[in-house]
């Protein structure tokens, strides 16, 4: 990784929001999910750009050394270029197949029949991988070798009256998809299923589009409205209040309109956290973390000492674009969350719910609660809550050791490594908003994938 020196002399300035509801947004499209483009361009990548993609993921191919589908041994890298080339199919397509297939670009302890049978090719609902016509299509090299010919075939003789091809409708999982362009029928020629090819479109989109990670807040330039990146999706904020609540402003990262429209629109977000809201008859909700907590009975709130002024009407509908988290009993114990101190030993921890997380650094706290008060309680009183996991540093974080210069961003509970300083810069991050943590801090997180710029190719 390139090392870059940090810098901390930039102050930045961020304008306070307004509510904001998108009007439209880009989502799967049965009909229309790869480009022919995007799918024949095979100057795209060359052997050394696919072995790199392969190093950054934690898959096993990285280093895999295979007979080619002329029985030479070479790495997986070679041969899917070699296979991209002759076939004149973009290696990308076969990376996103490598992976919807048998997930073997991220599985990090594939079976041997992951790479056998690694583009599924040959092999079928009601096939035996004991045929001996389906043993012939046995192999790593033989497998992409033979997924990318066929996709080649299928696009050069879409014209042959058999297989699907682009300005036709079909009906596909009871539904009548109209193919826009024939790389769109070439999916449902080798994957005749709606799911399948969404997932398709799901890997592509995330790999070779610009993707943040979970955490992230997005702004589009010249519009107040900030989105949260989620499993992948956009959700808006629909108050100032609601964002304050969650996030930093200064951490917001400008994009254009076409980046932002790369993202499906989730549910958008309306209340602050830790919001107590009613429905209509009467049930009370508390919100944590984005779940919906449900008091078990009106003796709990009054025990807990929630004020039933303090309540917000919240319609069903909206009820149901929340996950339900668990039950507010009469034995939750801050199910709001606080940060309580042993007096005896100085340390603190996370109570939520009847049980502690131990805070080993002193910068988690300042990163994840920089508004909540520390409460000093006996040890006594703290050993009733058993004790779990340390906390861990919250998405959407840029964080650094003293130690080392390595920069990352935590998402889903991973560290994620900024390849370069470059990429850094290129995805729109602030040197200013990185946090200097001792390395203690990041010892709990495992480290994911490479974050790279791969969309740009």
């Amino acid at each position: 990784m390139t090392k870059t020196k940090i810098l901390f002399n930039l102050i930045v300035i961020c304008a306070l929001l307004v509510p904001f509801i998108p009007a439209e947004a880009a989502s799967f499209d049965p009909g229309n999910i790869i480009s022919d483009v995007n799918m024949t361009n095979y100057g795209t990548m060359t052997q050394q750009d696919i072995q790199n993609f392969l190093n950054k993921k934690s898959g096993t191919l990285k280093a895999l050394i295979s007979p080619d589908v002329n029985g030479i041994p070479k790495l997986a890298s070679e041969i899917i270029y070699q296979a991209a080339i002759q076939n004149r199919i973009n290696p990308m397509y076969l990376l996103v197949m490598l992976q919807k297939e048998m997930s073997l670009i991220e599985d990090s302890t594939p079976k041997a029949s992951q790479y056998d049978w690694a583009m599924g090719y040959g092999v079928c609902d009601n096939c035996s991988v004991e045929d001996p016509k389906v043993l012939a299509l046995k192999g790593f090299g033989v497998q992409v070798d033979r997924a990318a010919g066929v996709q080649r075939w299928f696009y050069d003789n879409a014209q042959n009256g058999w297989v699907k091809r682009a300005g036709k409708s079909y009906t596909i999982d009871n539904q009548e998809v109209f193919m826009q362009n024939q790389a769109t029928a070439n999916l449902y020629n080798y994957t005749p299923h709606i799911r399948g090819n969404n997932n398709f479109w799901k890997i592509w989109n995330n790999w070779f589009s610009q993707k943040y990670p979970d955490g992230t807040l997005l702004q589009k330039a010249n519009d107040p409205g900030v989105w949260l990146i989620q499993n992948s999706m956009r959700r808006a904020f629909q108050s100032k209040s609601a964002l304050l609540s969650r996030f930093d402003l200064k951490n917001i990262i400008i994009v254009s309109a076409d980046e932002l429209d790369k993202y499906e629109i989730g549910s958008a977000i309306k209340y602050p956290n830790y919001s107590l809201l009613t429905t209509p008859d009467g049930a009370v909700y508390m919100i944590v973390n984005d779940k919906l907590r449900k008091f078990e009975s009106k003796e709990v709130i009054r025990t807990l000492g929630y004020n039933p002024e303090e309540f917000e009407d919240i319609t069903f509908d909206e009820l149901a674009t929340y996950e339900l988290g668990d039950l507010i009993t009469i034995t939750s114990s801050y199910p709001a969350g606080a940060l309580l101190q042993d007096k005896k030993s100085g340390g603190v921890y996370f109570v939520m719910d009847g049980y502690k997380y131990p805070i080993i650094a002193r910068e988690i706290m300042q990163i994840n609660f920089p508004k909540m008060k520390i409460t000093a309680i006996s040890t006594e009183e703290l050993d009733k809550f058993p004790r779990m996991d340390s906390v861990k540093i919250k998405d959407g974080t840029l964080v650094k050791s003293k130690e080392y210069s390595s920069v990352y961003v935590i998402a889903n509970g991973q560290k994620m490594p900024i390849s370069a300083g470059t990429v850094f810069e290129g995805l729109g991050y602030k040197w200013a908003n990185i946090k200097v943590v001792p390395e203690v801090a990041l010892s709990n997180l495992p480290q994911g994938n490479y974050l790279d710029l791969d969309y740009k190719k």
